[in-house]
């Protein structure tokens, strides 16, 4: 099927092959030869001619005018069943989606998500209470003295006169600071180490 704008073309070119302008030349000729009976149809024939023309134009614009229109009509028909759709889709959901049902469902996650957010609390601050409230650590320090007592160290009292980054090295006059071969060997032997 062929384009309106191409109809349009085909049209208006065979107007002007149809209707060509040498009547008015051969006019002309005839009434330099004094002929003003064959002026007189020739005359005739170019408002014939012209008329013709016109009529031609007039048809090719209606045409022009038509297809415009059927444009424009195609271009609503699509919208009508966009719209058309568009509304089927929106019954459907409608259908779907109960406004009760879907308040119900919000309420209910809603009061879920509350449990939820008050369980967690609970269970953090239980831990909180756990790690926080209980004496692990000096328990542990306890247990690691009494083991260490048991094996015959003495780390309180020694560990405050060991030398630190902090302190400046020991001089000679903390000879009490100082482990003697002997304290080490009875702490072996007690370790049970020969």
């Amino acid at each position: 099927m062929m384009g309106t704008r191409f109809l349009i073309y085909l049209f208006t070119t065979q107007v002007h092959k149809m209707f060509p302008e040498f009547p008015e030349l051969e006019i002309k000729k005839m009434a330099k030869i004094g002929n003003k009976e064959a002026c007189r149809v020739l005359a005739k024939q170019l408002v014939h001619l012209r008329k013709q023309k016109t009529r031609t134009f007039a048809v090719s614009s209606k045409v022009t005018s038509m297809s415009t229109q059927t444009k424009v009509m195609n271009s609503q028909m699509k919208m009508a069943g966009a719209m058309s759709t568009t509304a089927k889709t929106m019954q459907a959901v409608n259908k779907k989606m109960d406004p009760q049902k879907t308040l119900q469902t919000m309420q209910n996650f809603q009061k879920e998500n509350m449990k939820m957010e008050m369980t967690e609390e609970m269970i953090n601050d239980t831990l909180d209470d756990i790690f926080d409230g209980s004496d692990d650590e000096e328990e542990s320090q306890d247990i690691v003295n009494q083991v260490l007592d048991e094996i015959g160290i003495e780390i309180s009292g020694k560990m405050a006169k060991a030398p630190s980054a902090a302190r400046s090295l020991p001089s000679a006059s903390t000879s009490k600071a100082t482990i003697s071969d002997e304290e080490i060997e009875r702490q072996l032997k007690a370790l049970g180490v020969d």
